[in-house]
């Protein structure tokens, strides 16, 4: 992963306090997995951006990015597995 992408990644946050320690967006209150959930739901970013003013484009593309590691992850373990 690139040095772009790790800058992205500092912006998910887990803390047991906030929302039972859930991947956040910047330590707010929105889940990465609503985040995810709206735009597999149909939701544009332009949507997601009114419908959560606090957010910011960058959060949305950290919550894509969030996902695409957790299933390089995922694949590489269960590799690894079979191996």
């Amino acid at each position: 992963m690139g040095r772009h992408e790790d800058l992205l990644l500092q912006r998910i946050t887990a803390d047991p306090k906030v929302m039972v320690g859930k991947l956040t967006i910047r330590g707010l209150r929105i889940a990465v997995a609503r985040v995810l959930h709206a735009l597999a739901s149909g939701v544009t970013g332009v949507g997601l951006l009114r419908d959560y003013p606090e957010l910011q484009p960058a959060d949305i593309r950290v919550a894509l990015l969030c996902a695409a590691e957790a299933v390089r992850r995922d694949q590489t373990r269960r590799a690894a597995a079979k191996a």
